[in-house]
């Protein structure tokens, strides 16, 4: 079977690649930028890759005619407050176009449960999608989901951000409202388990797991499997906004995300049949059996994907190829280089660098910095690193972007993605000779451009330079 699989990058997508790899499938991967499909080298020797932005006018060459399946994944609800639901028409409109001249049996929706007379923006925007979908000329399975539990999606990471960061808790009024998890295995059995079954050819499904719960039942919970104790009191004239703020800065989430989520968290999200469920003979598992397997997966560091190393969770919002080239005229740099002693060693630190293993020196500078860009409108240091000793171009690591990754030439390029005025790189270096050269490049926006780099000399003295050496260390 021919699948061509959209949104490859995103958080489903990269769990739903590797099963249908595994089922002998072909899969063509479409992406916005192939430099970014954090994919490792041997899987991608196994896919097709083609790059399309949905959002630009269709050129209908760009996708082969043989295709037999299509997984529609694509959603802009974190890059935009306010015309993201414009941007989902059009995507799915020229997706239409596109495939018109394929031979696709069957495309596959994801979207959410709309059940409710009154739907949040998110929510109508993924109803729209789906009638949009309904006029193209395929076959079209429409799988409506609950919130996604599992390691890496953005509603589990925001309910541990929450719970791990505050035990007592002021909320807003929708931590009332009722909801129906699922968890992620039971979300890929669905979208496995209706490709090519003619049963499910045009109609649409709730799927959803067995509990209906409040979100603070689903803070609860996860408290208690933490062995956290939990203090949660609401309050009834927190607004919207104000939620969105609270989110934003307590979690690891955009603001334009949280915005978004705040607004659907205020509308119940529950499932009106379980068809599905007894067509394909799936059991699926309660919100507490996906926690459980969510601790499994981070503590064995199998966390297959994260929300946040979308694009759309930082500053990029398309091309990331235009950046892997560093300027040479108009910026400052900073340059370190060190001799090693053992180039292996200090590679796998720099391949382990950020997340939990800090940047080596200097940490609570690095926080400091990163509650500073929280604070105007930044990500912060909250994202952390997906994978504790991998890294893939297009990964989100920190505040930083990985632009490049090429362990085989021993080379790591970030690209700023915290509040700054200008842009800037930091690129980790082993040459032929064993010489780690370690350079943080900065091309200054304006004045304050010029006027930030000479208030940063001082702690770049201390942290470049205390970084390069631990990096080098024997110990």
């Amino acid at each position: 079977m021919r699948i061509l699989l959209t949104g490859t990058n995103g958080y489903i997508g990269m769990r739903l690649l590797p099963l249908l790899l595994d089922s002998g499938h072909e899969v063509i991967c479409c992406v916005r930028d192939k430099n970014r499909l954090s994919i490792d080298q041997e899987t991608r020797d196994k896919v097709s890759i083609v790059e399309i932005d949905f959002l630009n006018p269709p050129d209908t060459s760009k996708l082969p005619q043989d295709i037999d399946i299509a997984y529609y994944l694509i959603h802009s609800m974190s890059s935009s407050t306010s015309d993201f639901d414009k941007k989902e028409e059009i995507s799915a409109q020229n997706f239409n176009i596109y495939l018109k001249n394929t031979n696709v049996k069957q495309v596959i929706y994801l979207s959410g449960i709309v059940n409710e007379k009154n739907l949040s923006k998110h929510l109508w925007s993924r109803k729209n999608v789906e009638e949009t979908l309904y006029k193209g000329d395929y076959n079209l399975t429409v799988l409506r989901s609950g919130i996604i539990v599992g390691s890496g999606s953005s509603s589990f990471e925001i309910i541990r951000d929450l719970c791990e960061k505050l035990p007592i808790m002021i909320t807003p009024k929708w931590v009332n409202t009722k909801t129906q998890p699922i968890a992620i295995r039971d979300v890929l059995n669905f979208m496995t388990g209706v490709l090519e079954n003619e049963v499910c050819y045009n109609e649409s499904y709730d799927i959803s797991g067995p509990d209906v719960m409040t979100y603070r039942q689903m803070l609860k919970q996860y408290a208690k499997a933490r062995g956290i104790k939990l203090y949660i009191a609401t309050l009834p004239i927190m607004t919207p906004k104000l939620s969105s703020y609270w989110l934003y800065f307590v979690t690891s989430t955009s603001y334009k995300l949280a915005l978004n989520l705040v607004d659907s968290m205020t509308i119940p999200v529950i499932a009106n049949d379980n068809r599905l469920q007894k067509l394909l003979n799936i059991s699926t598992m309660t919100y507490a059996k996906a926690l459980e397997l969510a601790f499994i997966k981070i503590e064995q560091n199998q966390v297959v994907s994260s929300w946040k190393d979308s694009m759309i969770s930082g500053r990029f919002g398309k091309n990331i190829q235009k950046y892997v080239t560093i300027p040479k005229h108009g910026c400052f740099k900073d340059q370190k280089k060190i001799q090693l002693q053992n180039s292996k060693k200090a590679l796998d630190r720099i391949w382990a660098i950020g997340g939990e293993s800090g940047w080596y020196y200097g940490n609570w500078m690095w926080k400091i910095r990163g509650y500073i860009d929280k604070l105007i409108g930044g990500v912060g240091l909250r994202r952390g690193r997906t994978h504790p000793d991998k890294i893939f171009s297009g990964d989100a690591l920190d505040f930083w972007r990985v632009l490049v990754a090429d362990k085989k030439n021993m080379r790591l390029l970030l690209f700023a993605e915290m509040r700054v005025p200008g842009e800037a790189w930091l690129e980790f270096d082993i040459d032929e000779n064993n010489v780690l050269h370690q350079t943080a490049t900065f091309r200054p926006r304006g004045i304050w451009g010029r006027v930030y780099w000479y208030l940063m000399i001082p702690f770049h003295y201390f942290i470049f330079g205390g970084m390069i050496r631990k990096i080098a260390a024997q110990n």
